[in-house]
């Protein structure tokens, strides 16, 4: 507590915010929190994935 009122000037000016606002990022990192929706129609085929899909190709 003493080292923030001994350097309130450099941690209350611009380079102390944006540091402040790293170390914030990191504790506080959360989960992403998107989804993925599909609407399909009539008589379709429709394929959803997080990565790399193969259709008609053989698995080695």
């Amino acid at each position: 507590m003493q080292w923030i009122i001994d350097n309130k000037e450099w941690v209350f000016s611009g380079i102390g915010v944006f540091v402040l606002s790293l170390i914030g990022a990191f504790i506080f990192k959360g989960k992403s929190t998107t989804s993925q929706t599909q609407k399909s129609g009539k008589n379709s085929k429709n394929y959803q994935a997080a990565g790399d899909i193969n259709i008609g190709t053989k698995n080695d």
